[in-house]
């Protein structure tokens, strides 16, 4: 998903398709509900999925909790290409149902309230058992119609013109069947899929074919893309999770009541209020004034230290599967010639990088050497060191060019044919000023080799990204814990999350195969192999893993840092006010 200040990851357009983790409080197991200041997290990296916990008999039931979010809700189809943004993916968490969702520790976990089971009975087929209780908001029974609906808009084919931000696992379906009244749903690959369990999952979720039916033939490519652009185009009245929408405010805030349709546990508090804050340097205010009670910023180290210093306020720093990074437009004539982004990249000093910008506040980041693994992870490797990458050697940047038929003339950089390199625009997140920095140490970095960049923000990085308006970009991608399925989205020819139009034949066949390997160790290192490739391509430099920052009042009881897409909210429901 792409993360604008996070656009979701698997995406997320953003961008942005995981998210971080790294300090807590309160008692793990969940004890005592009254916590010292400030100590709310102080367990959290040592049971990241209890930490702040309370037993039931010390939170109220009801109360209001405000969280803030960076970025406004232009677009309310999450799956795709422009919806896919973090902020989106969290304000519709509560609403679309999935068949399984991340933990604080990076687990996929089966959402029972949704389908009671899902089996991989043979290498290609899946059924899902569907809650018998489960309905949409208005009474509809959630059924296999919602799986078909839902895969034929991803999938690539049924829907050539329904832009989504991921295809993978839904493109290797051959049929999507209902039994049992629309209760059982089987699903037939024509290949295994590694990351099967991604399937009608977190990364998106799912939306009502019964209304899309209403705003389009189904059975119709016109018809699914009508369908799919109203969901966009439509703020949600309707819901499939426990949470529904009650009121929008354009640029303002997502207001979200208990869905009183919901067949699953009912929510603690009354309502969840999501305020769009995007100059997050006013989030420490609105914290400090109780105007919210929970902010989850991009971490700056002004920001940080702010919050540090409030009371009756705790907040915990973390790493987890959120990644920033330096994309190239392949489009831009200029970047279309390998050697150039070689050096460029090369020219790069990301530990530099790193101590001007995160590492002021915390010392766990180092330089992050793959596309598709976090080294927490087990398929880990790196694949960028090897080339040179993100070291800052200037005359080995130089070499690169000189070898391709480049000449450095004082300031100015020709190409073989002569011509002029043009300057090149890089652009971040508006408000970002540790992204700022990021820009503006290239934009140094590339003087060096005579190449002019010129900085400029953003305000809206899913349309940025799919309308490919940069040269250089730098955002980070929030994953899923299925790396497999996620690294064809973002890197995959003609993927909807592939912004900067990246192709490789051989990329694309490794990813392939690594995606129909059962066995996790071979997938590892087919994936690994299509990332040794990418490296050498130079589309896109890993910067680091992107700590995150969760600040919370110790008033509220059960919320925590998520280091994947599913994020703090995706245990909403559990949240309450301490009495």
């Amino acid at each position: 998903m792409l993360v604008t200040t996070r656009s979701r990851a698997v995406r997320l357009g953003a961008f942005v398709a995981g998210a971080a983790l790294l300090l807590s409080a309160c008692s793990g197991g969940g004890g005592n509900s009254a916590v010292q200041t400030g100590q709310a997290f102080a367990d959290c990296d040592a049971n990241p999925n209890t930490c702040n916990a309370a037993p039931a008999d010390q939170v109220q039931d009801g109360g209001d909790v405000t969280y803030a979010i960076e970025k406004n809700v232009p677009n309310w189809n999450v799956v795709s290409a422009e919806g896919n943004v973090f902020e989106t993916g969290e304000v519709t968490k509560g609403i679309l149902p999935y068949t399984f969702y991340a933990t604080p520790d990076l687990k996929p976990v089966l959402n029972k309230d949704f389908v009671e089971s899902a089996d991989l009975t043979n290498p290609t087929t899946i059924v899902y058992k569907i809650n018998p209780k489960a309905v949409w908001s208005d009474g509809t029974p959630l059924s296999a119609d919602d799986f078909i609906y839902n895969w034929k808009i991803q999938n690539g084919a049924a829907c050539k013109d329904c832009v989504v931000a991921d295809t993978s696992g839904y493109d290797q379906l051959t049929s999507v069947v209902g039994s049992d009244g629309g209760k059982t749903v089987t699903a037939t690959l024509s290949k295994p899929f590694t990351d099967w369990r991604k399937l009608w999952g977190s990364s998106g979720g799912m939306y009502p074919a019964h209304l899309a039916a209403q705003h389009g033939d189904t059975s119709s490519p016109e018809g699914l893309a009508a369908s799919f652009k109203w969901f966009g185009a439509t703020v949600p009245t309707w819901s499939g999770g426990p949470w529904k929408i009650s009121k929008f405010v354009n640029n303002q805030s997502v207001t979200e009541v208990p869905n009183d349709k919901y067949w699953g546990a009912k929510p603690k508090l009354a309502s969840v209020i999501f305020r769009i804050i995007t100059d997050a340097t006013q989030e420490p205010t609105a914290l400090q004034n109780n105007e919210v009670q929970a902010i989850y910023p991009q971490p700056q180290v002004d920001l940080i230290n702010q919050v540090k210093n409030m009371p009756n306020i705790s907040s915990y720093v973390g790493l987890g599967l959120q990644w920033e990074h330096f994309d190239f437009n392949l489009k831009t004539p200029a970047l279309s010639d390998k050697a150039l982004r070689q050096a460029l990249f090369t020219v790069v000093n990301r530990k530099d990088l790193i101590a001007k910008t995160v590492g002021q506040f915390t010392d766990k980041v180092q330089p992050l050497n793959n596309h598709n693994f976090m080294p927490q992870q087990a398929g880990y490797k790196d694949t960028i060191s090897s080339t040179g990458q993100g070291t800052g050697d200037v005359e080995k940047a130089k070499k690169i060019l000189t070898d391709a038929g480049y000449k450095l003339n004082g300031t100015t950089l020709t190409d073989p044919k002569g011509a002029v390199v043009p300057p090149l625009r890089i652009r971040y997140t508006v408000g970002n000023q540790i992204r700022q920095n990021e820009c503006e140490l290239f934009a140094s970095a590339a003087a060096q080799l005579g190449v002019k960049v010129n900085v400029s923000s953003t305000d809206d990085l899913g349309t940025t990204t799919t309308t490919g308006d940069y040269d250089v970009i730098v955002f980070a991608w929030v994953s899923s814990p299925f790396p497999f399925g996620g690294a064809k989205q973002l890197w995959g020819t003609g993927q909807g999350s592939n912004y900067g139009k990246y192709t490789n034949p051989q990329v694309d066949n490794l990813m392939a195969e690594a995606n129909t390997e059962p066995d996790q160790t071979k997938a590892a290192t087919l994936l690994n192999q299509s990332d040794q490739l990418m490296s050498d391509d130079a589309y896109v430099l890993p910067l680091y893993q992107k700590p995150t920052f969760l600040a919370a009042s110790d008033k509220i009881a059960n919320l925590r840092n998520n280091s994947t897409l599913d994020a703090p909210v995706y245990n909403m429901s559990e949240w309450a006010l301490r009495k």
